[in-house]
Protein backbone atom coordinates (compact mmCIF):
# COMPACT_ATOMS: atom_id res chain seq x y z
CA UNK A 1 0.00 0.00 0.00
CA UNK A 2 1.45 3.36 -1.05
CA UNK A 3 1.88 5.87 1.76
CA UNK A 4 0.08 9.19 1.44
CA UNK A 5 2.34 12.13 0.47
CA UNK A 6 3.72 14.08 3.40
CA UNK A 7 1.66 17.32 3.56
CA UNK A 8 4.66 19.15 5.02
CA UNK A 9 6.90 18.42 2.03
CA UNK A 10 8.09 21.52 0.10
CA UNK A 11 5.92 22.92 -2.64
CA UNK A 12 6.95 22.22 -6.24
CA UNK A 13 6.75 25.82 -7.44
CA UNK A 14 6.25 26.38 -11.16
CA UNK A 15 5.92 29.94 -12.32
CA UNK A 16 3.48 30.06 -15.23
CA UNK A 17 4.83 33.45 -16.30
CA UNK A 18 8.47 34.15 -17.08
CA UNK A 19 10.07 35.82 -20.09
CA UNK A 20 13.20 35.02 -22.08
CA UNK A 21 14.81 35.54 -25.45
CA UNK A 22 18.12 35.67 -27.24
CA UNK A 23 20.19 38.78 -27.77
CA UNK A 24 19.54 40.46 -31.09
CA UNK A 25 22.92 39.46 -32.50
CA UNK A 26 22.52 35.81 -31.50
CA UNK A 27 19.21 35.62 -33.36
CA UNK A 28 21.13 36.05 -36.62
CA UNK A 29 22.38 32.46 -36.62
CA UNK A 30 18.82 31.18 -36.12
CA UNK A 31 17.45 33.06 -39.13
CA UNK A 32 16.85 31.34 -42.43
CA UNK A 33 20.08 32.16 -44.35
CA UNK A 34 18.19 34.05 -47.06
CA UNK A 35 17.31 36.74 -44.50
CA UNK A 36 20.76 37.31 -43.04
CA UNK A 37 21.93 40.05 -45.40
CA UNK A 38 18.72 41.96 -44.77
CA UNK A 39 19.16 41.34 -41.04
CA UNK A 40 22.65 42.86 -41.17
CA UNK A 41 21.27 46.03 -42.75
CA UNK A 42 18.43 46.20 -40.21
CA UNK A 43 20.75 45.50 -37.28
CA UNK A 44 23.10 48.29 -38.28
CA UNK A 45 20.28 50.83 -38.00
CA UNK A 46 18.41 49.38 -35.01
CA UNK A 47 18.56 51.03 -31.59
CA UNK A 48 16.86 49.35 -28.62
CA UNK A 49 14.17 51.67 -27.19
CA UNK A 50 14.74 50.21 -23.69
CA UNK A 51 18.37 50.95 -22.91
CA UNK A 52 18.08 50.98 -19.13
CA UNK A 53 18.83 47.69 -17.41
CA UNK A 54 19.56 47.08 -13.75
CA UNK A 55 22.70 45.01 -13.14
CA UNK A 56 22.60 41.92 -15.34
CA UNK A 57 18.92 42.16 -16.17
CA UNK A 58 19.52 41.86 -19.91
CA UNK A 59 21.51 38.64 -19.56
CA UNK A 60 18.79 37.15 -17.39
CA UNK A 61 16.89 36.58 -20.64
CA UNK A 62 19.25 33.87 -21.85
CA UNK A 63 21.99 33.03 -19.32
CA UNK A 64 20.90 29.66 -17.90
CA UNK A 65 23.24 29.68 -14.91
CA UNK A 66 22.32 33.21 -13.86
CA UNK A 67 18.65 32.52 -14.43
CA UNK A 68 18.47 29.35 -12.34
CA UNK A 69 20.53 30.95 -9.59
CA UNK A 70 17.96 33.76 -9.47
CA UNK A 71 14.94 31.47 -9.66
CA UNK A 72 16.11 29.05 -6.97
CA UNK A 73 17.08 31.86 -4.61
CA UNK A 74 13.62 33.26 -5.24
CA UNK A 75 11.92 29.96 -4.47
CA UNK A 76 11.09 28.77 -8.00
CA UNK A 77 11.65 25.24 -9.36
CA UNK A 78 10.48 25.48 -12.98
CA UNK A 79 9.10 27.97 -15.48
CA UNK A 80 6.72 28.53 -18.39
CA UNK A 81 8.54 30.84 -20.80
CA UNK A 82 7.01 33.69 -22.80
CA UNK A 83 9.10 35.87 -25.18
CA UNK A 84 10.88 39.00 -24.01
CA UNK A 85 13.70 40.29 -26.23
CA UNK A 86 13.29 41.93 -29.64
CA UNK A 87 13.11 39.40 -32.52
CA UNK A 88 14.76 40.21 -35.86
CA UNK A 89 13.05 43.02 -37.82
CA UNK A 90 10.78 44.05 -34.91
CA UNK A 91 10.84 47.43 -33.16
CA UNK A 92 9.97 45.99 -29.73
CA UNK A 93 9.24 42.68 -28.04
CA UNK A 94 6.69 40.32 -29.61
CA UNK A 95 4.24 40.22 -26.70
CA UNK A 96 3.76 44.01 -26.74
CA UNK A 97 3.86 44.43 -30.52
CA UNK A 98 0.77 44.62 -32.73
CA UNK A 99 0.38 41.92 -35.38
CA UNK A 100 2.39 42.70 -38.53
CA UNK A 101 1.07 44.87 -41.31
CA UNK A 102 1.05 43.22 -44.76
CA UNK A 103 4.36 44.86 -45.73
CA UNK A 104 5.97 43.63 -42.45
CA UNK A 105 4.63 40.11 -42.45
CA UNK A 106 7.35 38.15 -44.28
CA UNK A 107 10.20 39.69 -42.31
CA UNK A 108 8.42 39.40 -38.96
CA UNK A 109 7.53 35.80 -39.75
CA UNK A 110 11.22 35.10 -40.33
CA UNK A 111 11.94 36.85 -37.03
CA UNK A 112 9.56 34.76 -34.90
CA UNK A 113 10.77 31.56 -36.54
CA UNK A 114 14.32 32.50 -35.53
CA UNK A 115 13.03 32.96 -31.97
CA UNK A 116 11.28 29.59 -32.02
CA UNK A 117 14.45 27.83 -33.18
CA UNK A 118 16.48 29.52 -30.46
CA UNK A 119 13.85 28.78 -27.80
CA UNK A 120 13.60 25.08 -28.65
CA UNK A 121 17.37 24.73 -28.35
CA UNK A 122 17.54 26.81 -25.15
CA UNK A 123 14.77 24.81 -23.45
CA UNK A 124 16.74 21.63 -24.09
CA UNK A 125 19.41 22.92 -21.69
CA UNK A 126 16.95 22.00 -18.90
CA UNK A 127 13.91 20.31 -20.49
CA UNK A 128 12.40 19.14 -17.19
CA UNK A 129 12.40 22.72 -15.85
CA UNK A 130 11.25 24.71 -18.88
CA UNK A 131 8.10 24.81 -20.99
CA UNK A 132 8.76 27.17 -23.88
CA UNK A 133 5.92 28.95 -25.70
CA UNK A 134 6.32 29.22 -29.48
CA UNK A 135 5.17 32.16 -31.59
CA UNK A 136 2.77 32.28 -34.55
CA UNK A 137 1.14 34.94 -36.73
CA UNK A 138 -2.46 34.95 -37.99
CA UNK A 139 -1.91 36.81 -41.27
CA UNK A 140 -1.75 33.53 -43.21
CA UNK A 141 -3.59 30.52 -41.76
CA UNK A 142 -1.55 27.99 -43.74
CA UNK A 143 1.72 29.40 -42.39
CA UNK A 144 0.27 29.51 -38.87
CA UNK A 145 -0.63 25.82 -39.13
CA UNK A 146 2.89 25.09 -40.36
CA UNK A 147 4.29 26.81 -37.27
CA UNK A 148 1.90 24.92 -34.98
CA UNK A 149 3.25 21.62 -36.29
CA UNK A 150 6.84 22.85 -35.94
CA UNK A 151 6.21 23.88 -32.32
CA UNK A 152 4.76 20.46 -31.51
CA UNK A 153 7.50 18.54 -33.30
CA UNK A 154 10.30 20.46 -31.57
CA UNK A 155 9.14 19.94 -28.02
CA UNK A 156 7.89 23.42 -27.11
CA UNK A 157 5.40 21.99 -24.64
CA UNK A 158 4.42 25.45 -23.43
CA UNK A 159 2.32 25.54 -26.59
CA UNK A 160 1.84 28.69 -28.62
CA UNK A 161 1.27 32.38 -27.96
CA UNK A 162 -1.98 33.25 -29.73
CA UNK A 163 -2.06 36.82 -31.08
CA UNK A 164 -5.04 39.04 -30.30
CA UNK A 165 -5.85 41.12 -33.41
CA UNK A 166 -6.90 44.67 -32.42
CA UNK A 167 -10.33 45.75 -33.58
CA UNK A 168 -8.84 48.51 -35.73
CA UNK A 169 -6.62 46.06 -37.65
CA UNK A 170 -8.79 45.04 -40.58
CA UNK A 171 -6.31 42.92 -42.56
CA UNK A 172 -6.39 40.16 -39.90
CA UNK A 173 -9.65 38.39 -39.10
CA UNK A 174 -11.04 38.37 -35.53
CA UNK A 175 -10.53 35.17 -33.53
CA UNK A 176 -14.18 34.13 -33.92
CA UNK A 177 -13.95 34.06 -37.75
CA UNK A 178 -14.71 30.54 -39.10
CA UNK A 179 -11.69 30.78 -41.39
CA UNK A 180 -9.56 29.86 -38.36
CA UNK A 181 -11.24 26.49 -37.82
CA UNK A 182 -8.41 24.71 -39.64
CA UNK A 183 -5.97 26.32 -37.21
CA UNK A 184 -7.98 25.31 -34.13
CA UNK A 185 -8.17 21.76 -35.47
CA UNK A 186 -4.39 21.66 -35.90
CA UNK A 187 -3.78 22.99 -32.37
CA UNK A 188 -6.20 20.43 -30.94
CA UNK A 189 -4.65 17.59 -32.93
CA UNK A 190 -1.17 18.59 -31.73
CA UNK A 191 -2.46 18.87 -28.13
CA UNK A 192 -0.87 22.28 -27.64
CA UNK A 193 -1.86 24.90 -25.06
CA UNK A 194 -3.11 28.21 -26.45
CA UNK A 195 -1.63 31.06 -24.40
CA UNK A 196 -2.52 34.73 -24.40
CA UNK A 197 -0.69 37.34 -22.38
CA UNK A 198 -1.72 40.76 -21.12
CA UNK A 199 -0.66 43.71 -23.24
CA UNK A 200 -1.99 42.40 -26.55
CA UNK A 201 -5.02 43.43 -28.56
CA UNK A 202 -5.12 47.16 -27.83
CA UNK A 203 -5.82 49.60 -30.68
CA UNK A 204 -3.37 52.22 -31.91
CA UNK A 205 -3.85 55.17 -29.55
CA UNK A 206 -1.80 57.51 -31.72
CA UNK A 207 1.18 59.76 -30.89
CA UNK A 208 -0.47 61.55 -27.97
CA UNK A 209 0.67 62.09 -24.36
CA UNK A 210 -2.48 60.32 -23.16
CA UNK A 211 -1.68 57.15 -25.11
CA UNK A 212 0.36 55.50 -22.33
CA UNK A 213 -2.11 55.97 -19.45
CA UNK A 214 -4.99 54.90 -21.68
CA UNK A 215 -3.09 51.78 -22.71
CA UNK A 216 -2.37 50.92 -19.07
CA UNK A 217 -5.98 51.59 -18.04
CA UNK A 218 -7.56 49.58 -20.85
CA UNK A 219 -5.07 46.70 -21.04
CA UNK A 220 -7.27 44.45 -18.83
CA UNK A 221 -10.26 44.94 -21.15
CA UNK A 222 -8.34 44.16 -24.32
CA UNK A 223 -6.48 41.28 -22.69
CA UNK A 224 -9.80 39.58 -21.98
CA UNK A 225 -11.03 39.93 -25.56
CA UNK A 226 -9.60 36.59 -26.66
CA UNK A 227 -11.25 34.79 -23.75
CA UNK A 228 -14.65 36.25 -24.67
CA UNK A 229 -14.26 35.82 -28.42
CA UNK A 230 -13.18 32.19 -28.24
CA UNK A 231 -16.06 31.28 -25.93
CA UNK A 232 -18.86 33.21 -27.67
CA UNK A 233 -17.42 32.28 -31.07
CA UNK A 234 -18.12 28.62 -30.33
CA UNK A 235 -14.48 27.60 -30.77
CA UNK A 236 -14.47 25.53 -27.58
CA UNK A 237 -17.81 23.98 -28.54
CA UNK A 238 -16.51 22.86 -31.94
CA UNK A 239 -13.07 21.90 -30.62
CA UNK A 240 -13.66 20.57 -27.10
CA UNK A 241 -10.07 19.40 -26.67
CA UNK A 242 -8.57 22.90 -26.82
CA UNK A 243 -6.85 24.32 -23.74
CA UNK A 244 -6.59 28.09 -23.30
CA UNK A 245 -4.87 30.18 -20.63
CA UNK A 246 -4.85 33.94 -20.20
CA UNK A 247 -1.72 35.01 -18.31
CA UNK A 248 -0.79 38.09 -16.28
CA UNK A 249 -4.41 39.16 -16.16
CA UNK A 250 -5.29 37.85 -12.71
CA UNK A 251 -8.57 36.04 -12.18
CA UNK A 252 -10.65 38.27 -9.88
CA UNK A 253 -12.59 39.42 -12.96
CA UNK A 254 -13.71 35.92 -13.94
CA UNK A 255 -16.84 35.37 -11.78
CA UNK A 256 -18.55 38.63 -12.72
CA UNK A 257 -17.65 38.39 -16.41
CA UNK A 258 -18.95 34.83 -16.65
CA UNK A 259 -22.13 35.86 -14.83
CA UNK A 260 -22.75 38.54 -17.47
CA UNK A 261 -21.84 36.20 -20.33
CA UNK A 262 -24.22 33.56 -19.02
CA UNK A 263 -27.01 36.16 -18.80
CA UNK A 264 -26.45 37.18 -22.41
CA UNK A 265 -26.42 33.54 -23.46
CA UNK A 266 -29.71 32.92 -21.62
CA UNK A 267 -31.31 35.88 -23.40
CA UNK A 268 -30.13 34.67 -26.80
CA UNK A 269 -31.43 31.16 -26.04
CA UNK A 270 -34.76 32.73 -25.13
CA UNK A 271 -34.76 34.63 -28.43
CA UNK A 272 -34.90 38.14 -27.05
CA UNK A 273 -33.03 40.56 -24.80
CA UNK A 274 -35.29 43.51 -24.06
CA UNK A 275 -36.58 44.67 -27.46
CA UNK A 276 -33.75 43.01 -29.40
CA UNK A 277 -34.82 39.92 -31.34
CA UNK A 278 -32.24 37.11 -31.28
CA UNK A 279 -34.48 34.33 -32.55
CA UNK A 280 -32.21 33.89 -35.60
CA UNK A 281 -28.94 34.10 -33.68
CA UNK A 282 -27.12 30.81 -33.14
CA UNK A 283 -26.66 30.12 -29.43
CA UNK A 284 -24.08 27.96 -27.75
CA UNK A 285 -25.32 24.59 -26.56
CA UNK A 286 -24.08 25.32 -23.04
CA UNK A 287 -23.65 28.57 -21.10
CA UNK A 288 -20.25 30.29 -21.41
CA UNK A 289 -19.29 29.28 -17.85
CA UNK A 290 -19.41 25.64 -18.96
CA UNK A 291 -16.67 26.19 -21.56
CA UNK A 292 -14.65 28.31 -19.16
CA UNK A 293 -14.63 25.49 -16.60
CA UNK A 294 -13.74 22.90 -19.23
CA UNK A 295 -11.33 24.70 -21.56
CA UNK A 296 -9.83 27.70 -19.75
CA UNK A 297 -7.09 28.39 -17.21
CA UNK A 298 -5.80 31.62 -15.66
CA UNK A 299 -2.17 32.61 -15.27
CA UNK A 300 -2.52 34.72 -12.14
CA UNK A 301 0.85 36.45 -12.12
CA UNK A 302 1.91 38.06 -8.81
CA UNK A 303 -1.65 37.72 -7.44
CA UNK A 304 -2.87 39.65 -4.43
CA UNK A 305 -5.11 37.89 -1.89
CA UNK A 306 -8.12 39.43 -3.66
CA UNK A 307 -7.18 37.64 -6.91
CA UNK A 308 -7.49 34.19 -5.37
CA UNK A 309 -10.35 34.97 -2.97
CA UNK A 310 -13.02 33.51 -5.31
CA UNK A 311 -10.93 30.50 -6.31
CA UNK A 312 -13.83 28.15 -5.56
CA UNK A 313 -15.92 29.99 -8.18
CA UNK A 314 -13.10 30.35 -10.72
CA UNK A 315 -11.95 26.79 -10.07
CA UNK A 316 -8.92 26.38 -7.83
CA UNK A 317 -7.64 23.72 -10.23
CA UNK A 318 -7.61 26.33 -13.03
CA UNK A 319 -5.37 28.96 -11.41
CA UNK A 320 -1.64 28.95 -12.17
CA UNK A 321 0.58 31.25 -10.12
CA UNK A 322 3.33 33.26 -11.86
CA UNK A 323 6.24 35.50 -10.83
CA UNK A 324 6.76 37.37 -14.15
CA UNK A 325 10.55 36.99 -13.91
CA UNK A 326 12.61 39.02 -14.85
CA UNK A 327 10.21 41.97 -15.28
CA UNK A 328 10.33 44.86 -12.82
CA UNK A 329 6.63 44.46 -12.06
CA UNK A 330 7.24 40.80 -11.18
CA UNK A 331 8.00 39.60 -7.67
CA UNK A 332 11.72 38.79 -8.14
CA UNK A 333 13.76 38.95 -5.91
CA UNK A 334 10.99 38.96 -3.28
CA UNK A 335 8.89 36.02 -4.46
CA UNK A 336 9.11 34.16 -1.16
CA UNK A 337 7.65 37.19 0.62
CA UNK A 338 4.99 37.57 -2.07
CA UNK A 339 3.87 33.97 -1.53
CA UNK A 340 3.48 34.64 2.19
CA UNK A 341 1.51 37.80 1.47
CA UNK A 342 -1.00 36.03 -0.77
CA UNK A 343 -1.19 32.40 0.37
CA UNK A 344 -0.58 32.51 4.15
CA UNK A 345 -4.25 31.92 5.01
CA UNK A 346 -5.04 29.43 2.24
CA UNK A 347 -5.34 25.66 2.69
CA UNK A 348 -1.90 24.21 1.82
CA UNK A 349 -3.53 21.61 -0.45
CA UNK A 350 -5.07 24.40 -2.54
CA UNK A 351 -1.85 26.41 -2.41
CA UNK A 352 0.07 23.38 -3.68
CA UNK A 353 -2.26 23.21 -6.66
CA UNK A 354 -1.97 26.90 -7.57
CA UNK A 355 1.79 27.13 -7.02
CA UNK A 356 2.69 24.21 -9.24
CA UNK A 357 0.43 21.21 -9.64
CA UNK A 358 -2.03 22.97 -11.96
CA UNK A 359 0.77 24.20 -14.23
CA UNK A 360 2.33 20.73 -14.18
CA UNK A 361 -0.89 19.16 -15.47
CA UNK A 362 -1.49 21.86 -18.06
CA UNK A 363 2.05 22.05 -19.47
CA UNK A 364 3.28 18.51 -18.86
CA UNK A 365 5.88 19.01 -16.13
CA UNK A 366 7.00 15.90 -14.25
CA UNK A 367 6.43 16.71 -10.58
CA UNK A 368 8.57 13.81 -9.38
CA UNK A 369 11.49 14.96 -11.55
CA UNK A 370 11.17 18.42 -9.99
CA UNK A 371 10.93 17.21 -6.40
CA UNK A 372 14.72 17.24 -5.78
CA UNK A 373 14.75 20.88 -6.91
CA UNK A 374 11.84 21.61 -4.58
CA UNK A 375 13.76 20.07 -1.65
CA UNK A 376 16.74 22.26 -2.47
CA UNK A 377 14.65 25.43 -2.96
CA UNK A 378 12.72 24.81 0.23
CA UNK A 379 9.42 26.66 -0.13
CA UNK A 380 7.46 24.88 2.60
CA UNK A 381 3.81 25.07 3.71
CA UNK A 382 5.00 26.21 7.12
CA UNK A 383 7.08 29.02 5.64
CA UNK A 384 4.34 30.24 3.29
CA UNK A 385 1.81 30.16 6.15
CA UNK A 386 3.86 32.76 8.05
CA UNK A 387 2.03 36.07 7.48
CA UNK A 388 4.04 38.92 5.96
CA UNK A 389 3.86 42.01 8.13
CA UNK A 390 6.02 44.41 6.10
CA UNK A 391 6.68 44.94 2.42
CA UNK A 392 10.29 44.06 1.54
CA UNK A 393 12.53 47.06 1.09
CA UNK A 394 13.10 47.79 -2.59
CA UNK A 395 10.23 45.60 -3.84
CA UNK A 396 9.11 46.87 -7.24
CA UNK A 397 6.11 44.62 -7.86
CA UNK A 398 2.78 46.49 -7.81
CA UNK A 399 1.21 43.58 -5.96
CA UNK A 400 2.83 44.75 -2.72
CA UNK A 401 1.43 48.27 -3.13
CA UNK A 402 -1.95 46.87 -4.13
CA UNK A 403 -2.21 44.72 -1.01
CA UNK A 404 -1.23 47.65 1.22
CA UNK A 405 -3.94 49.77 -0.39
CA UNK A 406 -6.52 47.00 0.06
CA UNK A 407 -5.59 46.59 3.73
CA UNK A 408 -5.82 50.34 4.30
CA UNK A 409 -9.22 50.43 2.63
CA UNK A 410 -10.43 47.49 4.72
CA UNK A 411 -9.35 49.23 7.95
CA UNK A 412 -11.16 52.40 6.85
Amino acid sequence: MTAAPDPSRPYVTITADTHAGASIDVYREYLDPKWRDEFDAWRGAYRNPSQKHIGGKKTKNWDTQERFTDLERDGVCAEVVFPNTVPPFYTKAFHVSPPPQPDQYERWLAGIRAHNRWLAEWCQEAPERRAGIGLIHLNDVDEAIRDVHWIAEHGLRGGLLLPQPPDDMKHILPLYAPEYDRLWAAIQDCDLVMNQHSGAGAPDYGPYPTADPLWILETPFYSQRGFKQLIFGGIFERFPGLRFILTESGCAWVPELLRRMDMIHAGIKAGMIGEMDYSRTAALSEPPSFYARRNCWYGASFPSPREVRDRDVVGVERICWGSDYPHYEGTFPHTREALRLTFADIDPAETRMMLGENAARLYGFDLEALRPVAERVGVTPEGVATPLEEVPEGASSPMFRRVLAERKQARA
